[in-house]
This record gives structure tokens, C-alpha cells and sequence, in this order.
């Protein structure tokens, strides 16, 4: 299977990669299972009314997820687009027409100004306009408050990012709805421990968004969860509603296949029903070889460093001086290898992930570091 995969992505002019990073857009996600990829083929045998799918298929998953509704989108960014429409011009056709002109409409989203991050391109992409409260060191709830006008649409909160200094995400709900107005959590990856698939609806966000290839669906695939209202005008911006029902959504580019919501819905079942500490100590074991290859080599050390310590991520911190070459160096040489090898680094170190890796990867990685450092 490695050299038929080498081949395939050779016939296409492409380098086949081992993914030391984790579930990266850029590096194509997710690897489905046999269980999803056989959904896929099933699903494949018959068309299907797509709009009736995507509404069949939500009420499936919000079940699942024990919210109101959900939808099947292309990707967490897609799902945050198509909530923040749906805020905006809700069922109306007029106000869906009118889109990106935001005239007439409510179009401020507010953001704590220590929590801007390059996705919150995808919400003004309908034609709003970001909010900041408070300051880069962090956001107090009266900044916040005053942050807060009568053009406000919603709130966005990015779940990954809770630190002290900020209005925590409960207390944001409460502000949020006492002012009438919808808040949004893009919570991508928040899909481990499980329950943050469900706790922030049940907390009361109004619309959260994940990213479908964190829990093993496709790259290509994503959820709208939470108010059954604002879900539902979401799935009315849709391709599907587009083509079916002459409504003029915003959502005609944003497509998904079939195939892609069978394999939503299976992934996620399988996920929600998964032995994660299984998964969990596949990628240990992985590490904890690859740890036992790399220990000795001269000028580096690895965090962390006793034998029975979990190994699901590993540090390599090297002594750059005695090297003569840096972290930046050395990831250059792993993405030259064949094939290529992608980890990230941070200052003078090397940073592993275990859990996207296939068994027999991490030895080809440790073979080429000792190849890369051994020398030093």
C-alpha cells in the first residue's frame, strides 16, 4: 500500500507526506477508517435529494449531540460563514439576495480584541464588520458590554482560546443573551474529551461550529450545531436550498457530496462510540518507539524523558550551537526526505504528534533524524 500510494501521488506530480502535526487543512485533514470509507462507497450506489439529506442527516447528528439542530457543512470555516448569514438575513429572501450588502441589516460582530485570529476573515466574508473589546492583554465584562450597540448581529467566540484574562465563554452566553443578540463558537477542534462536541450548546451557544476531519471525517466536511431556528435558516442559504428552492442563500459554493454526509454522520457515530484510550496508547506506542530510537543522540533532548512517560507527543530540544544547524534547519531536511516529513517547531525544538501518524511511520522519522543529528 506505501508504494502504491508513492505512486499515485507521483503519477499526480505530488510529494506524499508523513504528518507528525495533527488534523492540518493543508496537509488533507483527516485519514477516515475503513468503517466511514465503506459508508462512502455505499452511499455512492444511489442519488439522493441533497436538501432532504442535509435536514434528515441534521436531525440524525443532533440527536447525537443532544442540540437542537444541526448541519452538515463544507468545513468549520463554511459553518461559521452560513451561521453568520443566517443571523443576518435569517428566511428572508430579500435579505439573502442583498448579501454581502449588509444595508438595512445588523452587521457588527464583536470579538474580545486578545482573541482576533485570521479566521474571523471567514464571518466578514457576509459583509460585517469586526468589533474589538477590550485590549490585546485581555477584556474586562464592562469592555466588553460597551463593546455592545444597537448594529450588534453577534458574538464570536473561538474556543480554543480561554485564557484568565478574558470573559470566559459562560459568562459571554449570559451577556450575549441578555442583550438579545446570538453568540458563535468556533469550536473546530474542541472534539476530545467528547463532551465538548455537546457542552457548549448546552451551555446555551447559540451556533457552534466544528470541523468534521478532528473527529474523522473528510478534509472537505464540517457541522453547524445549536439553535434549531438559526440552523435551519443555515440550511436554507445552502446549495441545496439554492438549487431546489430558487432561494437566493449564500451558501451556492459551499457544497458537500453525498458521500461526505454519509461519512459525517458514520465518523461521528464511530467517534462518540470509540475507545479513545485505545486510540490513545496506538499513538503512545508509536512514540514510545520512536523515543527509544532517538535516545542517545548527541545534543538533543527529549521531553518527556522517562521510559514509561506518554510519548502521544514528544519534544526534541536541540543544542543548535553544537549541531551548527537550527530546529528551522532541520524541519527543512525532513521535508526534503521521501517521503516528506511535516512536525512543527517552536524556537530550539522539534515537536511530534504521534495520533496522525500510520504504524511504521515513526520509524522512518526516527531513522532520518539519526541520519539529520546523529553526527552532530
Amino acid at each position: 500500500m506505501d508504494e502504491l500510494a508513492k505512486q499515485l501521488y507521483a503519477q499526480m506530480g505530488a510529494t506524499p507526506v508523513i504528518n507528525a502535526i495533527g488534523n492540518m487543512t493543508m496537509l488533507g485533514g483527516s485519514a477516515p477508517s475503513p468503517r466511514v470509507l465503506e459508508a462512502m462507497e455505499v452511499a455512492n450506489r444511489y442519488y439522493v435529494d441533497m436538501d432532504e439529506l442535509l435536514a434528515s442527516s441534521g436531525r440524525v447528528i443532533a440527536a447525537m449531540l443532544e442540540c437542537e439542530g444541526a448541519l452538515v457543512t463544507s468545513g468549520c470555516s463554511a459553518a461559521m460563514l452560513l451561521g453568520t448569514v443566517a443571523c443576518m438575513a435569517g428566511t428572508d429572501p430579500e435579505k439573502m439576495a442583498q448579501l454581502p450588502d449588509a444595508s438595512g441589516m445588523k452587521s457588527e460582530i464583536v470579538i474580545q480584541k486578545a482573541q482576533r485570529y485570521k479566521y474571523d476573515r471567514v464571518v466578514r466574508m457576509a459583509g460585517t464588520r469586526i468589533v474589538e473589546a477590550g485590549t490585546d492583554e485581555g477584556t474586562d465584562t464592562p469592555q466588553l458590554t460597551d463593546a455592545i450597540g444597537p448594529d450588534t448581529l453577534a458574538i464570536l467566540y473561538p474556543a480554543h482560546d480561554e485564557r484568565p484574562n478574558l470573559v470566559s465563554l459562560r459568562e459571554m452566553i449570559d451577556i450575549a443573551h441578555h442583550h438579545e443578540i446570538p453568540i458563535i463558537v468556533d469550536a473546530a477542534s474542541r472534539v476530545y474529551p467528547i463532551d465538548g462536541l455537546k457542552k457548549y450548546a448546552a451551555w446555551g451557544a447559540d451556533l457552534v461550529g466544528y470541523g468534521a476531519k478532528y473527529f474523522g471525517a473528510l478534509n472537505s466536511t464540517g457541522l453547524l450545531c445549536g439553535r434549531r431556528d438559526l440552523v435551519e435558516a443555515a440550511r436554507l442559504h445552502s446549495f441545496a436550498s439554492f438549487e431546489k428552492n430558487a432561494l437566493p442563500g449564500y451558501g451556492r459554493p459551499l457544497k458537500v457530496d453525498r458521500q461526505e454526509v454519509a461519512a459525517v454522520v458514520v465518523a461521528l457515530r464511530e467517534w462518540l462510540e470509540m475507545d479513545h484510550e485505545a486510540r490513545i496508547a496506538e499513538a503512545d506506542a508509536r512514540g514510545r518507539n520512536l523515543r527509544r530510537m532517538l535516545t542517545g543522540l548527541p545534543h538533543v533532548s527529549i521531553d518527556p524523558k522517562a521510559e514509561e512517560a506518554p510519548a502521544s507527543y514528544l519534544t526534541l530540544t536541540l543544542d543548535e550551537s553544537a549541531l551548527g544547524k537550527s530546529a528551522i534547519d532541520v524541519e527543512a531536511e525532513l521535508r526534503q526526505s521521501d517521503p516528506s516529513i511535516w512536525l512543527q517547531t517552536r524556537g530550539d525544538s522539534l515537536q511530534l504528534y504521534m495520533g496522525t501518524m500510520v504504524d511504521g511511520d515513526e520509524a522512518i522519522i526516527g531513522e532520518r533524524l539519526g541520519e539529520i543529528l546523529g553526527n552532530g
